[in-house]
C-alpha cells in the first residue's frame, strides 16, 4: 500500500510536467523513471537488519552530542528490565539485536527512538519521574515509535520527496520547458523546507499522539498503571526547563497530549498493584 501511495504521486507530479508540446523522448523518459523507480522500491524495502544498523548509525549521532551516564550501572539495568516486561507483553516482543536503553549524562527532559530498537532517556527525565509507572510509561511510548516504524516511514516520505524532485528537474531539463523548470525549483525548495522541518521537529504531531495511545494499551497489558502517562505529562508541564529545551522542541504540548490520550486511558480497566513496585523503584 506504501508503495503504491508513493508511486501514484509521483504519478500525479509527473503528469503535471506534461504538455501536448513535450517531446516524445520526455515522455518516454518519465515512463521509463517510473518503471525504475517501482523496481528500487520493490528491492530496496528496509528489512530488520536494515532498520537495526540504520539506528545504531542515528545512536552514534546522539552520542557525539550527549554524554552516557555511567554512575549508575544498576539504574541502566532497572531501565532495561521495564523495557523487557513491557516489550514481552507487546505484539513485537522480539526485533534484530533486541531493545535496549541507555540514559544520557543531561538534565534536560528529552527521549529518544532510533529505529531497530535503540532507546535513549536524558537523566534528567529519568530522575523527574516519581514512580516505575512513570518510567514505564516514558519507555513505552519510544517504543511504540519503534514498533510502529514511524522513523522509517519519515525517511521513507523523504527519500520520496528527494527522487521525485530529482524526476522532475531531468524531465524539465529534457523538455526545455522554463514554466516546469521553474516549478521544480519552486518544488526543490518546497522539499528542502519539507525535509528540515522533519529533522528540527522530529516525529508528527500524528506518530506523537499516536505513540501515546498505543503506550497506554502497552502499560495496561504489561500491568502498569496507563494513568502514569498523564501523571508523568504533568510532571513535565509544571517543570521549569520544559519549554527552554528537550521535549519541547519535538513533542507536542504536555497539554494536548493529555488531551489527546485520555480518552484512551480511560478504556481500562487496571488492578493498581503500583504499591508493589514502591521499594523497588527506591532502590534504583
Amino acid at each position: 500500500m506504501r508503495k503504491l501511495i508513493m508511486l501514484c504521486a509521483i504519478l500525479i507530479f509527473s503528469v503535471q510536467l506534461l504538455t501536448p508540446q513535450t517531446p516524445r523522448d520526455t515522455q518516454r523518459f518519465l515512463s521509463d523513471a517510473l518503471a525504475d523507480m517501482e523496481r528500487a522500491f520493490s528491492q530496496n524495502e528496509f528489512i530488520p537488519q536494515d532498520e537495526y544498523y540504520l539506528g545504531r548509525a542515528v545512536a552514534a549521532n546522539i552520542l557525539a552530542n550527549y554524554r552516557p551516564y555511567t554512575r549508575n550501572p544498576d539504574l541502566t539495568r532497572y531501565l532495561n528490565l521495564i523495557c523487557q516486561t513491557i516489550v514481552v507483553n507487546s505484539i513485537q516482543p522480539t526485533i534484530f539485536k533486541g531493545y535496549f536503553v541507555m540514559i544520557l549524562d543531561s538534565p534536560e527532559l528529552n527521549a529518544f527512538a532510533t529505529p531497530g530498537g535503540h532507546i535513549f532517556l536524558t537523566r534528567g527525565l529519568v530522575e523527574l519521574a516519581t514512580s516505575e509507572d512513570m518510567l514505564a510509561a516514558i519507555i513505552a511510548h519510544e517504543l511504540v515509535h519503534i514498533m510502529l516504524r514511524h522513523g522509517i516511514y519519515t525517511i521513507e516520505y523523504m527519500r520520496l520527496f528527494d527522487e521525485m524532485a530529482i524526476m522532475a528537474e531531468r524531465g524539465a531539463a529534457l523538455s526545455g520547458n522554463t514554466e516546469a523548470a521553474t516549478r521544480t525549483l519552486n518544488f526543490r525548495n518546497s522539499i528542502s523546507s519539507v525535509i528540515d522541518l522533519l529533522v528540527r521537529n522530529g516525529y508528527s504531531q500524528f506518530q506523537e499522539f499516536e505513540a501515546d495511545q498505543e503506550a497506554a494499551a502497552l502499560l495496561a497489558a504489561s500491568g502498569y498503571n496507563p494513568q502514569a502517562l498523564v501523571d508523568m505529562l504533568v510532571l513535565m508541564d509544571h517543570h521549569p526547563d520544559y519549554r527552554i529545551r528537550g521535549f519541547s522542541s519535538t513533542h507536542p504540548s504536555p497539554r494536548d497530549r493529555i488531551i489527546s490520550v485520555e480518552p484512551h486511558i480511560r478504556r481500562y480497566r487496571v488492578q493498581d498493584t503500583s504499591h508493589y513496585r514502591e521499594l523497588r523503584f527506591r532502590n534504583r
